[in-house]
């Protein structure tokens, strides 16, 4: 009886401290929430998608055949013209063209001051050329809001609105507020009978989950590109958008009733990974090599796959899904009525499932054997999960998971006596488990987390570091020939080695970093394992800066000591590695292994072959965040690899400015003539900045240098940029 009231009083105060956290601290478990409706997605499997949508790609094969993006405009225009003599029912912008496009011939003659009355064929200006095709055509332009609510709003702009909308029930204004707008350049913006914004942003946890419908700017309401499309090829000219004491509830429009959320969010029903709709290649559009009937009377959205492009999201499917997709998506979506949903009711059912659940659950548990409390805790959470699972998959409706879940495993463990119990055991199978195979460190850490999977082997991605002394073999017998007793010069080196390594590993641990080993003079690190890093591409290179600054007092206090000045090379990569506890039996270690890490141990021993402190793969590259100072260094292949690898120099973080900006801009443009066998023209280039007292980098004009000359003494046969190291250095 004493088990009964306490488990139920314990309870109790579970439901309570629950429904306190639904109520005032949603927030805080949305991700949670979230998470577990991604996975709803993924055991739910493919769904077949709409073939009215049609999504036209700058991928890959129309950026080697059509050039780098962007193109001249009159390709664009090109396109255009094409899918409209097709009988395309409505074209949709995934892109914004924020700039003029100043490979016009008449910017270019304007540029050099040519006279157009004497070169007339030059009078020619590819914006107004893709204009005319937009004002023709059922074009729809795309542009982008900036919500960021610290930049300066600029309101001085137009957007056409072509609709009516009408807010009924305005209790509280929630739609989003942008502060400004991102445009395309005038003359195509009034071309346009009609645009629509394409943000698609993502939650907390990088996953896009939504797109707003709606915006409010400057008191005037703005569609999403992929709703004013579906506007105005359904010659809809009136738009209702239904609000509740909360905020957004619904938009109608004409016969359809697109449930939103307070934001006026659509909840996007993904049908697939990225690709599930139909694609056809932009290149392809504009050589004319496509069937007229796969665009016919369709929705088309133009945008792009290309990696290079970056515009590629992360959904509950697919890490790298085109951002095009997100928004033919939501088109499929209101065409189809396929809605996803959080009703008005919702809040209720939480509340309700939240009591019920705790109640139920102290009842039963208060009388059950451990064997029984097992099933029964089973039994709950599969059956909380498998009802909101069938609500969300074959009724559309989001309700609240994680509450009703952490409300029964609350419960379950009330009774004290079998949780402790239960705890110890628990414990004590961890200690017994891996006492042999880890440190005292990871186990501790592993005891605390009681997460036993990260030790048995997975792979997840990582960024590796790779340090290494330069001259350090000639600082090692200095040291020994300076030293005036026996096992002086030994006790020297190792100290001096610690002066340099501890601000350097402090750095690390301060980055987030998780220090490998050390290898005499060399530091191996990784990011993101065993423990999740946000931008832990970003957190890396900011270490290896952070260092390679670090060494500037560090020398001054090392010379002061009359002790030998340090230079390191670092070599960075990001890439998927097997992260676990490796070793042999009583005598292992949590560490990482892979090609990735190999790459990043290559790239810093490339460091002093050109010169260079810290060099960074383009795998890591695509993924960095911040900005930083980068010079476009090599295409190479490594020792062990078969692939070539774009590699770079980093110099710190921001923009180069001043001479160093002259510098990298002068090389980046040399490297790309002596990668398209123009070795003539990039010779003169590094010649040029070879003469230059203060270059950033003194070695590497030397190697291109020598390069040209070769292949210009020698011409390469099918020359593809790649220069090859047979050794690791």
């Amino acid at each position: 009886m004493k088990r009964f009231f306490v488990t139920l009083f314990s309870s109790i105060m579970i439901v309570m401290l629950m429904l306190g956290a639904y109520i005032y601290l949603p927030l805080y478990f949305e991700t949670f929430d979230n998470k577990i409706r991604d996975t709803y997605f993924v055991v739910r499997g493919e769904r077949p998608t709409s073939e009215d949508i049609i999504i036209v790609d700058i991928d890959e094969k129309s950026l080697a055949e059509l050039g780098q993006w962007p193109w001249e405009r009159v390709k664009v225009a090109q396109v255009i013209e094409n899918l409209t003599e097709a009988g395309v029912g409505i074209i949709g912008f995934d892109i914004v063209f924020a700039e003029a496009d100043n490979s016009s011939p008449k910017k270019v003659a304007d540029f050099i001051g040519l006279d157009l009355e004497q070169v007339p064929e030059m009078n020619i200006d590819y914006d107004e050329i893709l204009a005319e095709s937009v004002a023709n055509t059922p074009t729809i332009l795309g542009y982008i809001f900036d919500i960021a609510q610290n930049n300066t709003k600029n309101e001085d702009i137009f957007i056409n609105l072509p609709a009516i909308y009408i807010e009924k029930n305005l209790m509280s204004d929630t739609m989003i507020n942008p502060t400004r707008a991102i445009l395309n350049v005038d003359v195509l913006q009034d071309a346009s009978y009609s645009t629509g914004y394409f943000n698609a942003q993502p939650d907390g946890d990088g996953v896009v989950r939504s797109v707003p419908l709606l915006m409010k700017f400057n008191d005037d309401i703005y569609p999403a590109l992929s709703f004013e499309m579906v506007r105005i090829l359904l010659d809809e000219s009136k738009v209702i958008i239904n609000h509740n004491e909360i905020g957004v509830e619904s938009i109608e429009m004409g016969e359809k009733i697109i449930p939103v959320d307070r934001y006026s969010r659509l909840l996007i029903n993904y049908k697939g990974p990225g690709k599930s709709y139909k694609y056809l290649s932009m290149s392809d559009i504009y050589n004319k090599n496509f069937e007229p009937k796969d665009v016919e009377g369709k929705f088309v959205l133009i945008g792009t796959s290309a990696q290079g492009l970056l515009d590629l999201r992360t959904t509950p499917f697919d890490s790298v899904y085109p951002g095009v997709e997100v928004h033919a998506t939501a088109i499929d979506n209101i065409l189809n009525g396929d809605f996803i949903s959080r009703p008005n009711w919702a809040e209720e059912v939480d509340m309700f499932s939240i009591i019920g659940i705790g109640i139920i659950l102290a009842i039963l548990l208060s009388i059950a054997s451990p064997v029984w409390m097992f099933i029964i805790a089973s039994i709950s959470v599969i059956g909380i999960v498998g009802a909101n699972y069938y609500l969300f998959v074959e009724e559309g409706y989001i309700i609240n998971i994680i509450f009703p879940i952490l409300t029964a495993i609350s419960v379950i463990f009330i009774s004290n006596i079998i949780s402790y119990f239960l705890e110890s055991k628990q414990k004590e199978m961890i200690k017994g488990k891996f006492a042999s195979k880890v440190s005292p460190a990871v186990m501790e850490d592993l005891i605390k987390q009681g997460n036993t999977d990260v030790f048995e082997g997975n792979e997840r991605d990582v960024t590796v570091f790779f340090s290494d002394v330069r001259g350090f073999t000639n600082i090692s017998e200095a040291m020994k020939e300076g030293a005036k007793t026996p096992g002086e010069g030994a006790k020297n080196l190792i100290n001096f080695l610690n002066e340099y390594m501890d601000p350097m590993t402090e750095i690390i641990i301060d980055e987030e970093g998780t220090i490998d080993k050390f290898i005499g003079d060399a530091i191996m690190a990784y990011w993101n394992a065993p423990n999740d890093v946000k931008n832990h591409p970003d957190k890396a290179l900011s270490a290896a800066i952070r260092q390679i600054e670090g060494l500037i007092p560090l020398n001054k206090s090392l010379s002061a000591k009359n002790k030998p000045f340090i230079d390191i090379g670092i070599g960075l990569n990001t890439g998927p590695v097997v992260v676990g506890e490796m070793g042999s039996k009583g005598r292992s270690d949590y560490t990482v292994i892979g090609d990735a890490i190999n790459l990043g141990a290559r790239l810093e021993s490339l460091c002093k072959g050109y010169g260079a402190r810290i060099i960074i793969s383009e795998y890591m590259k695509v993924l960095l965040k911040k900005e930083y100072i980068i010079r476009d260094l090599d295409l190479v292949k490594v020792k062990g690899k078969s692939e070539p690898v774009e590699i770079f120099e980093v110099y710190g973080f921001g923009y180069a400015e001043g001479r160093l900006k002259e510098e990298l801009d002068k090389f980046n443009k040399a490297v790309h003539l002596y990668r398209n066998s123009n070795f003539k023209e990039a010779l003169e280039i590094f010649s040029n900045i070879n003469t230059w007292e203060d270059k950033a980098n003194k070695k590497i004009y030397d190697t291109y240098i020598f390069r040209c000359e070769h292949y210009i003494s020698e011409p390469p046969t099918d020359f593809d940029g790649v220069w090859t190291h047979t050794t690791k250095g």
